[in-house]
């Protein structure tokens, strides 16, 4: 299926590729209460997912009052590493949305390089975005500021009018908003009405959506 409205598909990497945003909420939710934070479940999916951990580490040091403890983000790298090993698979249906799309796509993540090998290595997934990754580390801001979609698209020589966006939280929507793209929002966890709500342009659920939805949508001005 070609899809000759754009020039490139963007997509995100946690809950859009690799289905880890709910574990990677859950072992957080779990470290912020041992902290004390009262916080539950779906309260720290809303405030945290799609966040950068330097983004993450200041919510929380207000939220505690005062730092953070230095050995927080090292204690919670090697929890969720061992909860991903165990637990991370592809998002149902990506594998084959990807197979369905004959325009070049990459990746643009709010996480490491390091995390992206280990999530799409495990998955299966990284030898289809080989030379293709786009880290937060390489910009000097990260979501919702638009500069990892506008770093891609200029890295992959193509104007930013004419990328679509992949993302699943309202952090990636409004980024790729304020990059001047057109959003998909991905919206399988996260409510319809917040990906909306941060400007995307479209929403859908099931990723045997995505070729279909790419190709028959018209793109349209950033609201």
């Amino acid at each position: 299926m070609t899809d000759r409205r754009f020039a490139l598909v963007i997509f995100d990497c946690d809950g859009v590729l690799v289905d880890s945003e709910l574990i990677t909420s859950r072992v957080f939710t779990k470290m912020l209460n041992e902290l004390g934070i009262a916080v539950t479940a779906a309260q720290a999916f809303e405030q945290f997912v799609g966040k950068s951990m330097a983004q993450c580490l200041e919510i929380v040091a207000g939220l505690l009052g005062h730092e953070v403890p230095k050995d927080f983000v090292q204690h919670y790298h090697r929890r969720i590493t061992r909860a991903l090993h165990s637990e991370l698979e592809a998002v149902p249906g990506i594998e084959a949305a990807l197979d369905g799309l004959r325009t070049p796509y990459c990746v643009a993540s709010n996480g490491s390089h390091e995390k992206m090998q280990v999530t799409l290595g495990k998955t299966g997934l990284l030898p289809k975005f080989k030379d293709k990754l786009f880290s937060v580390s390489e910009v000097a801001r990260g979501k919702p500021h638009p500069d990892i979609f506008l770093y891609a698209a200029d890295k992959s020589g193509v104007p930013p009018a004419a990328c679509a966006v992949i993302e699943d939280t309202s952090t990636g929507v409004t980024a790729g908003v304020a990059a001047g793209m057109t959003v998909f929002g991905y919206c399988a966890h996260t409510p319809a009405r917040l990906l909306i709500d941060a400007g995307a342009h479209f929403t859908f659920d099931r990723m045997s959506e995505l070729p279909g939805l790419l190709c028959g949508s018209r793109p349209s001005q950033p609201r």
